[in-house]
């Protein structure tokens, strides 16, 4: 039966995440991302709630029982949630991209066959990217909204002018 360093590091495969991105996220080392899946190291309580803001099923991972604290709310959530699970990873990507784009009122990305020049798309100003570890980039020529992992916040007070 797996542990939990095993369905920790199920869980971030399976967000498409590198031991890096992980530990950027939830605000550890990569050293101890990296012995979190091991098994030499046990996770604390604020690296488990910020696995929560991931999604993680964080009662799966300490006990191997999934938790049913948010069922969901009607048949047609439950059938998303499901087929998302059975996903390859470039397809939990590409709906992922399009969730943040349906949920920013932008409306899905087109398939590439469909989908507009490079020319077209700059000349519109929006421009929508997977930049990598399962993150998307939406934004404009002049700048984006980039829709991923959560960065550490600084703690430096900015500078007087």
């Amino acid at each position: 039966m797996p542990d939990i360093a095993d369905r920790l590091k199920a869980a971030r495969e399976g967000l498409g995440l590198s031991q890096q991105a992980m530990a950027e996220h939830c605000g550890v080392t990569s050293r101890s991302q990296r012995n979190y899946e091991t098994g030499e190291r046990q996770p604390d309580a604020l690296y488990l709630a910020r696995l929560v803001e991931l999604g993680v099923d964080v009662m799966y991972v300490l006990t191997g029982e999934p938790t049913g604290a948010q069922p969901a709310t009607d048949a047609s959530e439950q059938l998303l949630l499901e087929n998302y699970r059975r996903c390859a990873l470039p397809a939990k990507q590409n709906l992922l991209q399009n969730s943040v784009l349906l949920a920013a009122g932008m409306g899905a990305a087109q398939p590439p066959a469909a989908a507009k020049s490079k020319a077209a798309a700059t000349a519109s100003g929006m421009h929508m990217s997977n930049v990598g570890d399962g993150n998307v980039q939406v934004g404009s020529v002049s700048g984006g909204l980039n829709v991923s992992a959560p960065r550490k916040r600084s703690t430096a007070k900015p500078k007087e002018k």
